[in-house]
């Protein structure tokens, strides 16, 4: 089955919209593990406006399944990071000005500010993955760069209809092919949700899934643990 990544990022959003205590993404991550999640992801960002610097050092304490870090490579962090030692660190692209993550990061031109951060990482213990789009020479970079996983940007499948979603759940399958080719697991996400996740799943060789605003949305509703219980019932 693959495994399902549960992003709390948000939970932590609605805490920082009052810079209060509450809702804690730590209670979060403890409902998300009960509902099934096998990994919790949290992304700190330079400008810390969700998750915090606490959150991590608390998550890292508590969570029993595995904690995935996103962070981009701001020096900051990548020191942070290997003090806290995540299961995972997801290297991401980072623009202050963005509502989310745009778009997979440039390793070609950015290869020797990775191979830095992905050496320090890994010599620190962390599985090491590259967040990109599916293009065969940002994945063949990130082969060279020694990286252990590629999360595969899911955006324009998650935002096609028709047709082209159809495209671009191709080019997301012919990149995993490569994925595993250069011998490296197969992850995906962003933008996935209840209704479109299933397609993207059942590409051969994914390990993992990312997911966080549609899983955080539904739990509104429905409660942490049902939520993630019916997304991972998606995933079977």
């Amino acid at each position: 089955m693959v495994e399902l990544g549960v992003n709390i990022d948000h939970v932590a959003t609605v805490r920082q919209a009052r810079r209060t205590f509450e809702p804690d993404p730590v209670w979060a991550a403890v409902a998300a593990e009960l509902g099934g999640a096998d990994c919790i992801t949290v992304h700190l960002r330079e400008d810390r406006r969700h998750i915090q610097d606490r959150d991590v050092r608390v998550l890292r304490e508590t969570v029993t399944a595995r904690l995935n870090l996103e962070m981009a490579c701001h020096s900051e962090i990548v020191e942070l990071a290997c003090q806290v030692r995540p299961d995972q660190a997801t290297l991401v692209p980072e623009k202050r000005e963005e509502v989310t993550t745009e778009g997979g990061l440039d390793a070609r031109t950015n290869r020797d500010v990775l191979a830095a951060v992905v050496r320090k990482l890994k010599d620190a213990g962390i599985f090491v993955s590259l967040f990109l789009d599916p293009q065969s020479d940002q994945i063949e970079t990130a082969a060279e760069l020694g990286a252990q996983a590629v999360e595969l940007h899911t955006g324009q499948y998650s935002l096609a209809r028709g047709g082209e979603q159809q495209k671009q759940l191709a080019a997301l399958a012919d990149a995993g092919r490569l994925v595993r080719r250069l011998d490296m697991q197969l992850h995906a996400g962003h933008g996935l949700t209840y209704h479109n996740v299933r397609p993207v799943a059942t590409i051969e060789g994914m390990h993992e899934l990312n997911i966080g605003h549609s899983i955080v949305a539904r739990a509104l509703m429905v409660g942490m643990q049902q939520a993630v219980r019916e997304m991972k019932s998606l995933l079977g």
